[in-house]
């Protein structure tokens, strides 16, 4: 095959900056064919949408060929024959036939051929992100589902694709176990603590010290009526003073807030997160239960409701 591929440009939303990439090889390093690196960021389907101009090294008019092609949600994981399964998993169980579940994995993974099954099944994948590995399991005759991976969001994006989306069942359930995040959310529920006592001591003292602003401002005006400028100074001296304590405590006030807003989104994700391990009723009931946990101040039945549902 005497054809070369002289340029490249790929449109795919959400992998290129801009949208869009372009490749033309320079003229020594002309080929038959062209590599690209698509590491999408996130687990979303993509379409890929290809322009080749094809040709010969002599040629001045080239052919453009234009194609389209479907990358799978989950095309950033791969088959691996041995990997060591992970402590956090949700497990469920799935009112439907194993084959409904073969064909859900050979439509949003990226395989080299489809699966077969007998009445179970057991696969792993790898990461291709982080090299993390991610068990999927199904005894076919209990319809117990288990999805072993240590990231809670890649669990939770695995279920609303299986079961909301692909099977469309409006209701499930499932216990889970992911003590890393339950950690990182008490964490966060501390530091909010903290952050909203430190606010509340910022605002007091900002409020002592406008009042002292304020009294000081009088007295150094009447000391300027009375004549006694050497007092009227030491007044002002002590009012600038404080000012820029004042604005001290502001630019810290700044960055409390500031850290208060970062913490309490980490909080409401992590909750998102373990929200998206059930579908449904019990979804939404998750969210409001463990909202009133936290007003409750109560981190052992947060962790219960993350883990088993409990309300």
């Amino acid at each position: 095959n005497d054809t070369i591929i002289r340029t490249v440009v790929i449109f795919a939303e959400g992998i290129f900056k801009g949208e869009s990439q372009v490749l033309h090889p320079v003229e020594s390093q002309i080929q038959p064919e062209i590599s690209v690196t698509l590491r999408p960021p996130k687990d979303i389907p993509i379409d890929l949408h290809i322009k080749a101009l094809v040709g010969y090294k002599s040629s001045f008019h080239y052919h453009v060929f234009e194609l389209t092609r479907h990358l799978p949600r989950f095309a950033m994981y791969a088959i691996s024959k041995s990997v060591n399964k992970p402590q956090s998993f949700v497990t469920f169980i799935l009112p439907e036939k194993l084959a409904k579940v073969v064909m859900w994995l050979n439509a949003t993974f990226l395989l080299v051929e489809e699966f077969d099954f007998a009445e179970t099944l057991s696969v792993s994948f790898i990461s291709l992100r982080d090299g993390s590995p991610l068990v999927i399991e199904m005894d076919g005759k209990s319809s117990e589902f288990t999805i072993r991976t240590d990231n809670i969001e890649l669990a939770g994006d695995l279920i609303q694709s299986l079961v909301f989306e692909y099977l469309s069942i409006e209701d499930l359930s499932s216990t889970a176990s992911f003590p890393p995040e339950v950690d990182r959310l008490k964490k966060y529920i501390n530091s909010v603590e903290e952050l909203q006592s430190v606010r509340q001591r910022l605002a007091a003292e900002i409020a002592d010290n406008s009042i002292a602003i304020r009294e000081l401002v009088v007295r150094a005006e009447d000391a300027r009526l009375i004549g006694e400028i050497k007092l009227m100074k030491d007044f002002y001296n002590d009012l600038n003073a404080l000012n820029n304590d004042l604005i001290t405590e502001y630019k810290i006030r700044c960055q409390n807030h500031t850290d208060l807003v970062e913490s309490l989104k980490q909080v409401n994700v992590i909750i998102q997160r373990a929200g998206n391990l059930r579908v449904g009723k019990p979804k939404s009931q998750l969210i409001n239960s463990c909202r009133n946990a936290i007003q409750q101040n109560n981190l052992n039945l947060l962790s219960r409701i993350i883990s088993e549902g409990e309300f």
